[in-house]
């Protein structure tokens, strides 16, 4: 059976369907990623075989590649949210989870690049919690 999910960026402009199983789930930690989403970590699912399929909004989705290399990202260049692009080599697609509407099923499998973690992203499970926006 195959797995389908669906997707969209912040403005809703653009949308997307992921066909095929995730296989991987990576929190990835390195320079790239850390400025390609302003976090601590870029959060990619892999989908070797998914297919791709935009529901609306594919002439806003812009693909950024770092020269020389393998890191790219996809974007919706109306809002700048991050959205799903089929690898540099062609071996399926990255998906970011946090673009998914639909439930992710998966735990994450692993950090990567732990060594180019930032300083200030350790022991995170003391730092408070709060249910919304602080008062």
């Amino acid at each position: 059976m195959d797995h389908v999910a669906e997707g969209s960026c912040l403005c809703g402009r653009v949308a997307f369907r992921i066909s095929g199983a995730f296989e991987r789930f990576f929190l990835c930690h390195c320079k790239r990623c850390r400025k390609g989403t302003g976090s601590a970590h870029a959060a990619n699912l892999f989908a070797p075989a998914g297919r791709l399929d935009w529901l609306s909004g594919a002439d806003l989705v812009s693909t950024y590649r770092v020269a020389d290399t393998r890191h790219q990202r996809s974007f919706c260049s109306a809002c700048g949210s991050a959205v799903p692009n089929k690898r540099a080599n062609g071996a399926g697609l990255v998906v970011p989870a946090g673009c998914l509407d639909s439930a992710v099923a998966l735990r994450p499998d692993a950090h990567i690049f732990d060594a180019d973690r930032a300083e200030w992203d350790a022991h995170l499970e003391d730092v408070p919690r709060l249910p919304g926006r602080p008062g």
